[in-house]
């Protein structure tokens, strides 16, 4: 056991942070834990992160953190995987999503990608190995 805890969340900017929080509520059915400055959502076992851009800070010295400005490039996505790839892409499509394509069928995969408000590119799996996702959370 390590001697402190770790808890991931995805930290995404926003050029309209309200709007993006109903994004992953409404559309990807995740709970609004702060809303503000910055806001969090929780989703599934993580959180989503919501806030506005802004320059360098003193503990990112040459970073400005700013929304995606080439949807064809992508150095990081959110990936989210699911038991049924067929039924969440029905049910966030009639909630408002707009995928890329319909969930394709991949070697050891079902995957399909859509973006959110801001352009960021979200990634719906589900996997095809035997035993599934799950085991890889004890690996």
């Amino acid at each position: 056991m390590p001697a402190f805890e770790i808890a991931l969340a995805h930290f995404i900017v926003s050029d309209d942070v309200e709007r993006s929080r109903r994004f992953y509520t409404d559309v990807l059915g995740g709970k609004t834990i702060r809303s503000g400055g910055p806001t969090y959502v929780a989703l599934a076992n993580s959180w989503i992160i919501i806030n506005v851009g802004g320059g360098p800070t003193g503990d990112k010295p040459a970073v400005a953190l700013e929304t995606p400005r080439d949807p064809g490039v992508a150095s990081s996505f959110l990936n989210i995987r699911v038991s049924d790839i067929h039924a969440v892409y029905a049910e966030w499509s009639a909630r408002g999503a707009e995928f890329l394509t319909p969930p394709e069928q991949h070697q050891t995969e079902i995957r399909c990608y859509m973006r959110d408000p801001d352009g960021h590119l979200i990634e719906g799996g589900q996997t095809t190995l035997p035993d599934g996702w799950r085991q890889f959370l004890d690996a």
